[in-house]
């Protein structure tokens, strides 16, 4: 512990403290499954002080008020974690279990980058606008908009990529004048209390602004935390279950909720594309064991070009590098616990009853005894339906799925992402070069699902206006503009 220069304590009220209970629980290292040191185990009591802090500075105190003060902080806050970094860097390669080149980008030195924009952007924002004067029936009124904080954000972030969850929910917050209870995941509390720590002995944020919560037991604190009536907004990003339970739990208070949950995206190749230089890059699934919610997690090639494809990406998925997280070398090492290790064996298991075929890999592997390693492994699937596919499943099991002809490849239900019944995060490469520009790509933001169409929508307002002119009844038009653009079968 002393080593890594990690954080076992939690920041409430401005101080950094042990739970009231005294209670601690053991932070594992995936990459060799022991304990690489303790963290505070908050319960009930610490949650309520924390939010308590929370609702009292921002009730009582004029960080709401004070966009100055308030940039001060938040530039204090950027400026210790850049002076700091190097000391974070290892805590997060031994809780996360990500590659070490990963925190030169994504997962640490590019975030604290990130800050700035939103700290500079305090000073460009109109917080306040005048509207021209209103004059109804005699009564003149000067009106104006202005824009203001939420109050207190229940900030709650998973443990694939904590680092940038963290300070994507807590800088904007902070700058707009919110205060902030942030809980971590259990796998990375350190991500979390870090930035505590810096926030208490580096800037002059005060007191309750910001408090950070870390627990094992997350549903207990967690739905405190969301069902508190002293807590304004919830802004979670993980699975879709938990989203449901938290969007539940802040109706009876109206809360305002924030929600980015799993997605299952997919990478479509099109025919006219250049297989040589699209098709490899799947194996990037691979990145970090494939635990990502924009991770291009299926493959849907055309028949033209199916198996040959197939034998591209098999042959790249045995050249990526995997192992030890602090091998420069390794884009991928293990997962991030031995519950989503085994989760995602079942789930490989699952596919072959299926009919998946295996194309590498597919257990754990035989060089590496220690960690919560599986095996790259893609998997070849020639024919709809399953599970795998629908699933987010957070590691790199990748499926490839046959088109069987062109009108299919367009068909919305041939590309949907994730579970047809709600929206999910998830982002699908365009149809583009190398990828092929046969078609336009869309994103419907309410169902989360790719919908891909040969004709662009002006070319069919132009016709529906064209039919209008030639006398076409609307309701015909409407089913002919239905069948061109595959809702109806035709």
């Amino acid at each position: 512990m002393s080593e890594l220069a990690a954080e076992p304590r939690m920041l409430i009220d401005g101080k950094l403290v042990e739970a009231a209970s005294g209670a601690t629980y053991g932070n594992v290292n995936p990459a060799t499954e022991e304990i690489a040191g303790e963290v505070a185990d908050a319960g009930p009591d610490d949650m309520d002080r924390a939010i308590e802090a929370a609702r009292r500075a921002f009730d009582e105190t004029d960080w709401s008020t004070n966009p100055a003060f308030r940039q001060r902080c938040l530039q204090q806050l950027k400026d210790a974690l850049d002076k700091e970094k190097e000391t974070l860097r290892p805590q997060l390669v031994t809780e996360v279990g990500t590659p070490i080149m990963l925190t030169y980008a994504v997962q640490q030195d590019s975030c604290i980058e990130d800050m700035q924009w939103e700290i500079d952007l305090i000073d460009r924002y109109e917080w306040e606008r005048a509207l021209p004067a209103h004059e109804f029936m005699g009564m003149h009124s000067s009106r104006k908009v202005v824009h203001e904080p939420v109050g207190v954000v229940g900030a709650i972030t998973p443990w694939n990529f904590p680092f940038m969850l963290n300070l994507s929910k807590l800088t904007p917050a902070l700058a707009a004048g919110n205060t902030v209870v942030l809980k971590p995941a259990p796998d990375t509390p350190w991500s979390a209390t870090f930035i505590g720590r810096l926030a208490s002995e580096q800037t002059d944020i005060p007191p309750g602004v910001l408090n950070v919560v870390t627990s094992g037991d997350a549903a207990t604190v967690g739905e405190m935390l969301t069902s508190d009536p002293r807590v304004d907004m919830v802004s979670f990003t993980g699975s879709t279950a938990t989203g449901r339970r938290i969007m539940a739990n802040g109706a009876e208070t109206l809360k305002k909720v924030f929600l980015e949950l799993g997605g299952k995206s997919a990478n479509v190749i099109l025919d006219d594309a250049d297989f040589a230089a699209a098709v490899p890059s799947g194996s990037m699934i691979c990145m970090h064991g494939g635990q990502g919610c924009a991770i291009t997690t299926r493959m849907l090639l055309p028949k033209s070009h199916y198996d040959e494809a197939v034998d591209i990406l098999k042959a790249a998925f045995e050249s990526v590098p995997y192992g030890d997280p602090t091998d420069p070398g390794n884009i991928m090492g293990p997962l991030v616990n031995a519950r989503q290790r085994d989760r995602v064996l079942g789930y490989i298991e699952k596919g072959k009853a299926e009919g998946a075929k295996l194309l590498v890999g597919g257990g754990r592997p035989e060089h590496l005894e220690k960690g919560y390693y599986v095996e790259c492994r893609p998997r070849r699937h020639d024919r709809p339906g399953g599970d795998l596919r629908t699933r987010p499943v957070r590691a790199e099991v990748r499926r490839r799925r046959r088109r069987r002809a062109y009108r299919q490849q367009l068909d919305v239900r041939a590309v949907g992402l994730g579970d047809e019944r709600v929206g999910r995060a998830g982002g699908g490469d365009c149809a583009a070069h190398p990828y092929g520009n046969s078609v336009r790509e869309r994103r419907d933001v309410v169902r989360g699902r790719l919908a891909v169409r040969r004709i662009p929508a002006e070319r069919q307002r132009a016709r529906a206006r064209d039919r209008r002119i030639r006398g076409v009844p609307r309701d015909e038009d409407a089913r002919s503009s239905r069948k061109r653009i595959g809702r109806e079968p035709q």
